[in-house]
């Protein structure tokens, strides 16, 4: 089966929704997401449209990329953010050189398997050395070892930093890729 992989639009903002929501609903989704699907569903569309347009195929600032089945059918997805040094990231770290972060990486159960994982983060990377970001990370929790060996395995190492989550005392481990 051929896909292709390519950056959202602006105005696909509804098929952004769904493939989220789908996303929040799988199984290994608390492990994987720091959102729910009960916040997501409950979200305005002015959100969805927003979300959508900051990391359309024109932004700057956050690419979202997708895997399209030959029907049309969105099958995964991944999102790389821009974070720039002097900023603050989303745990309170400060950011200290010009870096991507990989978040919302997801693969439809049925197309698990089949690549399309590697050729996500391919196309992210290559969205990413484009803009002259040094590094790209991304966070997995410590129970994800699923994840945690897809990223080694497509070049990405523990960085060393890791994040509480909750009151549980939750982990979540930095993983990194320098640019070469």
């Amino acid at each position: 089966m051929s896909y292709v992989i390519r950056s959202v639009r602006a105005g696909e903002w509804p098929a952004v929704k769904e493939l989220r929501l789908a996303a929040l609903r799988d199984p290994v989704a608390h492990l994987a997401f720091l959102e729910t699907y009960e916040e997501a569903v409950a979200r305005p569309d002015s959100f969805w449209r927003e979300r959508t347009a900051g990391a359309a195929e024109e932004a700057d600032k956050a690419q979202q990329i997708i895997a399209e089945g030959p029907d049309g059918r969105w099958v995964a997805t991944l999102t790389v953010l821009v974070e720039e040094p002097g900023t603050t990231d989303w745990a309170g770290f400060p950011v200290e050189r010009k870096q991507g972060h990989v978040v919302g990486v997801f693969v439809r159960p049925e197309e698990r398997g089949s690549g399309l994982t590697e050729v996500l983060f391919d196309a992210a990377l290559e969205w990413a050395w484009g803009r002259g970001l040094e590094r790209v990370r991304l966070i997995v929790h410590e129970e994800n070892g699923r994840a945690q060996r897809f990223y080694r395995r497509v070049g990405f190492l523990p960085s060393g930093v890791t994040v509480t989550l909750g009151d549980e005392g939750e982990r979540e481990l930095e993983f990194v890729l320098e640019r070469e």
